[in-house]
C-alpha cells in the first residue's frame, strides 16, 4: 500500500485557479508538469525535505480536492451517523493524512515519466475519469486514474485508482475496522495519533546534505 501511495503523487499537484474553464485532462497534465518541475529543481525537496514538500502540496493540492466527499466515501455508511463535529474532525484528519502521505511521496518522485490519455467530455457531463500511466526505467508501468467532478467552473478530485485499486476503497476497508472496534470517535483518535506522530517526525531537524 505504501508503494501504491507513493505512485499517486501526481494527484496532489493541481491548483484550483488552473481548473477554471479547462478540460480535465488538460488541467491534470498542465499542473502536474508544473509542480514536478518545481520539485525537480528544488534541491531541498529532492534531498527529502518533507516540510518544504508539504508547503508545495498545500499551496497546490488543497483547493483541487473535495475532501468532504473523499472522507465521506472513505468512512462509508457510518458517515451518515456521525455528528457535524465528528464529520469536521474526520475531514480535517483525513486532509492531514493525505498531505503528509503525498508530501513524502513527492520527495521520492524521481526518474518517472507520465503519459496522459485524452478525455472527451460529452455535453454537460460533470463526472469524468482522467487516465494516466507512470513509467519508470527498469519497472513495469502503472496506471493511475483520477476521478473528477465538475463543481461550478472547476474540477475537483474525489478519488484515485492505482493499478485498479481505489484509494477511497482502500481507506474504507481500514476505517471500517477502526469504526467496528471504537466507533467514529475511535477512528478520529487513531487518525489524530498517526498524524501527530508523522508531524513530530517532520518537525525534527533535517540532516544537512
Amino acid at each position: 500500500m505504501r508503494r501504491v501511495l507513493g505512485l499517486i503523487v501526481g494527484v496532489l499537484l493541481m491548483g484550483s485557479a488552473a481548473a477554471q474553464q479547462v478540460a480535465p485532462d488538460v488541467f491534470v497534465k498542465g499542473v502536474i508538469s508544473d509542480v514536478i518541475n518545481i520539485a525537480g529543481n528544488d534541491r531541498e525537496i529532492q534531498n527529502g525535505d518533507t516540510a518544504k514538500a508539504i508547503q508545495l502540496v498545500e499551496s497546490k493540492v488543497l483547493p483541487a480536492f473535495d475532501f468532504k466527499r473523499m472522507t465521506a466515501l472513505a468512512v462509508g455508511k457510518a458517515w451518515r451517523g456521525a455528528t457535524v463535529d465528528q464529520q469536521s474532525s474526520l475531514i480535517n484528519e483525513f486532509r492531514r493524512m493525505m498531505v503528509n502521505t503525498y508530501s513524502n511521496a513527492l520527495t521520492a518522485f524521481k526518474n518517472q515519466t507520465i503519459k496522459f490519455k485524452p478525455v472527451k467530455v460529452v455535453g454537460d457531463e460533470t463526472d469524468v475519469t482522467v487516465r494516466t500511466e507512470i513509467r519508470q526505467p527498469g519497472a513495469r508501468s502503472t496506471s493511475i486514474d483520477y476521478a473528477l467532478e465538475k463543481q461550478d467552473a472547476s474540477w475537483k478530485v474525489y478519488d484515485v485508482t492505482v493499478a485498479g485499486i481505489s484509494l477511497v476503497t482502500s481507506f474504507r476497508d481500514q476505517f471500517a475496522e477502526e469504526i467496528h472496534n471504537g466507533g467514529i470517535d475511535g477512528l478520529i483518535k487513531t487518525l489524530q495519533a498517526k498524524n501527530s506522530a508523522r508531524a513530530a517526525v517532520i518537525a525534527k531537524p533535517q540532516p544537512k546534505s
